[in-house]
């Protein structure tokens, strides 16, 4: 049970982390905000109004010090939802935890590093797709050596789903995306065994109850076949699809938000039936902002409801054996590989995604979805059928709010101190040495990531190093 957290400064989020663990959650989900997300230091003026809001702001390993102040990494699993700047984070983590005493291969955790899907469908990239794949892959390599307890990717089709594409579509784009994957470690020398038990997922449960069942249930099948026949795997945890799952955001409404309370709860049973071994709960009023503390705490408790009050946990694959959703998961798995064979034929992940090809497939079914809506078909309680009459939301929700000016503030005194106690002479070392290796494509990246991030280089300037080697990328769709 992690729910997702992070928001204002490290010392902030500090102190929620303590809060939740206190109230029997058993791992930490890492909100990043987008300044973090993209490689900007606050310094930088499009960070105004952003440093903060969608998660907490890193600007250096100073900040990740004070995140997992009191948080000993050998006993907490975190998971990073970070990706463009995924290999910094892993190397603060890693620091982190050596700083604590923890041997890297204690350390455990995982980072989403799930670059492909940004292209697709949130848009948090740096670089252009190859050089965005050979970091993800550079710290997938390192990790199977380094820190064998970490999951060093995390695939994604959680935000392909949310950005309008059908559960089909989400199981094929992230097999797609595992497939480039796996296929470039392949080409570092790795052998399938040695990274694949460390692959996990995330995918999100939207309100087809039924449907998401059959999708996990799927979903085994597919990976436990591709791995097993496709690349010879022969460890069984090669071939597991260990998922975590977080209910669908999209599916939440901003009418009405206490409803959405039932249709996270609804989701997280499918999930669990459907066998996900991880789970956190979209807050009911995430449609308005941030979730509160308060709000936080419902859906842990909802969690903790489906776990020990409904004897769901207790059998595996309770709904193995019904008529329909056996039809469900045969029928699911077939659609998801008729999607998978279009990608493949067409070059790969990468080259639909340089193409616009995925981009224009979700686009084209997040139209459809809201035509049901805007037409009736597909009914969504409190938008266009029972809607409220009583009272006005505006009554009842009370906005988490971040004062990000503050928050902005605050950051640049800490950089400034960064800066100013670090040895800024050896920082620009390891950043010259950072830039060299990335330009021999055969050099594991996280090395000299990791050297500069202990040298205290911040956040802002490891990813503007890397970019001045690999450039910065523009939105296919807005070309085409």
């Amino acid at each position: 049970m992690r729910q997702y957290a992070g928001y204002g400064t490290a010392d902030e989020t500090n102190e929620r982390f303590k809060y939740l663990l206190s109230q029997g959650q058993t791992g930490l989900s890492t909100a990043f905000d987008l300044p973090t997300q993209m490689g900007y230091d606050v310094e930088e003026p499009i960070t105004e109004g952003e440093v903060g809001k969608v998660g907490v702001h890193i600007g250096s390993l100073r900040d990740f010090e004070t995140l997992f102040d009191g948080i000993p990494l050998d006993k907490i699993s975190t998971s990073m939802t970070i990706n463009a700047t995924a290999a910094t984070l892993y190397a603060m983590y890693l620091a982190v935890g050596r700083k604590q005493g923890v041997a890297d291969d204690r350390v455990s955790g995982t980072t989403q590093n799930d670059i492909l899907k940004e292209y697709v469908a949130r848009g948090t990239y740096i670089y252009p797709p190859r050089q965005g794949l050979r970091l993800a892959t550079d710290l997938i390599a390192f990790a199977a050596k380094t820190t064998p307890r970490f999951n060093a990717v995390s695939v994604s089709g959680y935000h392909v789903r949310d950005a309008g594409c059908s559960a089909a579509q989400e199981m094929a784009f992230a097999m797609s995306f595992a497939v480039a994957y796996i296929e470039d470690v392949l080409k570092k020398g790795l052998t399938i065994d040695e990274f694949a038990p460390r692959i996990s997922w995330i995918f999100n449960t939207h309100n087809d109850f039924f449907e998401e069942i059959a999708k996990y249930r799927a979903l085994r099948r597919m990976w436990a076949t591709m791995l097993k026949e496709r690349y010879g795997a022969t460890n069984p945890k090669s071939m597991m699809l260990r998922t975590h799952t977080q209910t669908g955001g999209s599916t939440l409404t901003r009418q009405q938000a206490e409803v959405n309370i039932v249709r996270a709860a609804y989701q997280g049973l499918a999930a669990v039936l459907g066998g996900v071994q991880s789970l956190a709960l979209s807050c009911y009023d995430e449609a308005h902002a941030l979730p509160t503390e308060f709000a936080q705490e419902l859906a842990l408790r909802t969690q903790q409801i489906i776990a020990h009050e409904t004897g769901v946990t207790n059998v595996t694959d309770p709904l193995g054996g019904s008529w329909y959703i056996e039809k469900l998961t045969d029928e699911l798995e077939a659609r998801a590989n008729e999607i998978l064979g279009v990608i493949e034929s067409e070059g790969g992940a990468v080259d639909a995604i340089e193409s616009g090809r995925m981009q224009a497939m979700v686009g084209d079914a997040a139209y459809q979805y809201q035509r049901e809506i805007e037409e009736g078909r597909r009914v969504i309680v409190g938008v266009n059928a029972f809607e409220q009459t009583v009272k006005k939301d505006a009554d009842k929700i009370r906005p988490f709010d971040v004062d990000t000016n503050k928050v902005r503030a605050e950051q640049m005194k800490r950089n400034a101190e960064v800066r100013k106690n670090r040895d800024n002479a050896g920082v620009e070392a390891t950043l010259s040495r950072l830039k060299d290796a990335a330009r021999d494509e055969s050099v594991n990246l996280l090395g000299p990531i990791l050297e500069a991030v202990e040298a205290y280089a911040t956040t802002g300037e490891i990813a503007t190093g890397l970019k001045e080697v690999f450039g910065a990328y523009g939105d296919v769709m807005s070309e085409i």
